[in-house]
């Protein structure tokens, strides 16, 4: 990966975003992406479009979210403990014992804490704890101690950054989707870098929002561009490390290439042209398959307004909604290149229609 898409990736990772609090994420991606779009756009619920074309009647719309999962602090004891709720889905087992910032007035430090596991009586013990059994410790003593540096209403994530491991594999917390918002960004720079998109094609690649409680940004976006097709991107569950059942989930596995979904969620013309241009570009793909509906941004825009021909992709992913989340680098890069080679192939008078022949 180039040096400076390898910073972006980082930043934007890094960068804390729960849904509903994507802002400062928002900023990184219009920093980055404004050097080659030809216009950006923000709308109403922060959702950032960075499009090449944009007067043209056909559009592309290429979709990754930039919030993450996290916590949001909903009351503060007298005693300075914070009690919070969990924004996005949480293994309620995860949190205890992690480091956290909050994000306040200032960001502050703090832990997660439970009572010790030698103070738990035996029914406590065979028991998964619950968000609500768990609090977070600033180290204050008072409840005005906290109201100085912090607010009901402030969100929370993990202290854990990007970190590069052996080979071309890195951990994150954010992976789940800024890797996405990273994506379609690389494949608009890539589009413009490399040329070969229509001139009457628009591509607009859109950073959404609050994507992990209710696909919401992309429903709003997909409504307001119009676009005929989409590609939605997200992590999807790698399958390839112990105790994940192949015949269950399928086989998916890291390093393998980007997966391109086949089911009632993707238009089966979009998948065609999908697979299509990654046997031409020589790109590495895997198929996986959804029976219907997906929890990703795709299904939102596939059903918006008269509807819209859609595909998803996605990157494997180990410990999905953890703060070690798993992925290869190279498997990013294909999927960036993936879309983009999607874009060139799509024509002012594509049809996107099923049809048998």
């Amino acid at each position: 990966m180039r040096s400076e898409s390898l910073d972006f990736f980082k930043e934007i990772v890094n960068t804390p975003s729960p849904s509903g609090y994507e802002e400062r994420a928002a900023e990184v991606y219009r920093a980055y992406t404004g050097s080659f779009a030809d216009k950006l756009h923000t709308d109403v619920h922060g959702n950032v479009w960075a499009i090449a074309n944009p007067d043209a009647q056909m559009k592309v719309m290429l979709a990754g979210h930039m919030d993450e999962i996290g916590f949001i602090v909903h009351y503060i004891s007298d005693d300075g403990l914070l009690y919070f709720l969990g924004i996005g889905g949480h293994d309620s087992a995860i949190p205890i014992g992690q480091r956290v910032w909050i994000h306040g007035k200032e960001r502050v430090p703090g832990v997660i804490g439970r009572k010790a596991i030698h103070l738990l009586d035996e029914d406590e013990r065979k028991k998964k704890p619950q968000l609500h059994d768990l609090w977070i410790d600033i180290g204050a003593t008072t409840r005005a101690e906290v109201e100085a540096v912090l607010s009901i209403g402030d969100v929370v994530t993990y202290q854990v950054e990007y970190q590069p491991l052996l080979g071309d594999r890195a951990t994150a917390r954010g992976f789940d989707n800024k890797m996405g918002s990273f994506i379609v960004a690389e494949a608009l720079r890539l589009l413009r870098q490399d040329g070969g998109l229509h001139p009457e094609v628009g591509v607009y690649a859109v950073a959404t929002v609050q994507e992990e409680i209710g696909l919401r940004g992309a429903r709003t976006s997909a409504y307001g561009i119009g676009a005929q097709a989409g590609l939605a991107v997200d992590v999807n569950h790698a399958t390839d490390y112990p105790t994940v059942a192949k015949s269950r989930h399928g086989q998916l596995d890291i390093g393998k290439g980007p997966s391109v979904m086949r089911g009632a969620n993707a238009n089966p013309v979009v998948f065609r042209m999908i697979c299509d241009a990654c046997r031409q570009d020589g790109i590495p793909y895997q198929v996986d398959v959804a029976a219907g509906g997906t929890g990703t941004d795709g299904n939102a825009m596939q059903l918006n307004q008269a509807g819209m021909a859609v595909g998803i992709v996605g990157v494997p992913l180990r410990y999905m909604h953890t703060p070690c989340e798993l992925l290869s680098l190279v498997d990013v890069e294909n999927c960036a290149r993936l879309m983009a080679a999607f874009c060139r192939l799509v024509r002012p008078d594509t049809d996107f229609t099923p049809r048998l022949a």
